[in-house]
C-alpha cells in the first residue's frame, strides 16, 4: 500500500484506513513516509509499515497479491509492470484520470475513494475492511478475473518495452531524431 510521497489523505481518513486494514485480517505492507511509526502502532501485527521501500521490487515479489495506490503515474506503471490489481485512492492531479483508467478502461482495479475535494466522503474502517477482504479473496471469481486481467495488461506492457516493442521502438526513434537534430545545429 502507498498513498504517495507528497500529499496524503486526511488524518481521519488515514486512521480509518489503518484500522480497516488491521480488522480485515489481511496481511499488508505499507510505505507511509513520515507517518510510518504512528501508523504501525494503529495497524498492529497484521502489517508492516515503513517510511520508504524500493516499490517496484516489492510489487514484483510473488507474495504481493494487490496494491492499494494513490494512482500517481510511477505507482500505476509499476503496478501494471508487476501485473497487480489495484485498489485506487486518488488524491489529486493525474491520479484521478489514472484511477479511472485502472478501474474503467483496463478493469484491473476497484475505486475505494468516494468523492473529491469539497465532496470527499470519509471511507469508514468497515468499508475498508470489507473491500480489502473482498479484493484479496483469491478464490472468488471476481478475484480471479481481476488478476487474470492484470496479468494480461502486464504482458502487453512488457512486450511494449522489449526490443522491437512499441515503446522500445518509439524511444529509439526519439533518440534518433534528437541525434539528427544535434547534427544540424
Amino acid at each position: 500500500m502507498s498513498q504517495g510521497s507528497l500529499h496524503s489523505a486526511s488524518k481521519a481518513q488515514m486512521e480509518e484506513i489503518a484500522r480497516g486494514l488491521r480488522e480485515s485480517g489481511v496481511r499488508f505492507f505499507w510505505a507511509a513516509r513520515a507517518e510510518a511509526l504512528e501508523l504501525q502502532e494503529k495497524c498492529g501485527e497484521m502489517g508492516i509499515v515503513v517510511p520508504w521501500c524500493d516499490q517496484l521490487r516489492v510489487l514484483c515479489h510473488s507474495c504481493i497479491g494487490g496494491f492499494w495506490s494513490h494512482c500517481g503515474w510511477n505507482s500505476t506503471s509499476e503496478a501494471v509492470f508487476a501485473g497487480l490489481p489495484m485498489l485506487t485512492f486518488p488524491i489529486y492531479w493525474d491520479q484521478v484520470p489514472n484511477s479511472k483508467m485502472i478501474v474503467e478502461d483496463w478493469k484491473i482495479g476497484w475505486k475505494v475513494k468516494k468523492g473529491m475535494g469539497e465532496e470527499e466522503i470519509l471511507v469508514t474502517r468497515e468499508e475498508v475492511k470489507g473491500i480489502v477482504k473482498r479484493f484479496m479473496d483469491l478464490e472468488s471469481e471476481e478475484g480471479k478475473d481481476i488478476r487474470r486481467q492484470a496479468r494480461e495488461i502486464r504482458d502487453i506492457c512488457r512486450q511494449a518495452v522489449r526490443k522491437g516493442g512499441s515503446s522500445y521502438s518509439n524511444i529509439e526513434a526519439f533518440i534518433s531524431d534528437l541525434s539528427s537534430y544535434e547534427k544540424h545545429c
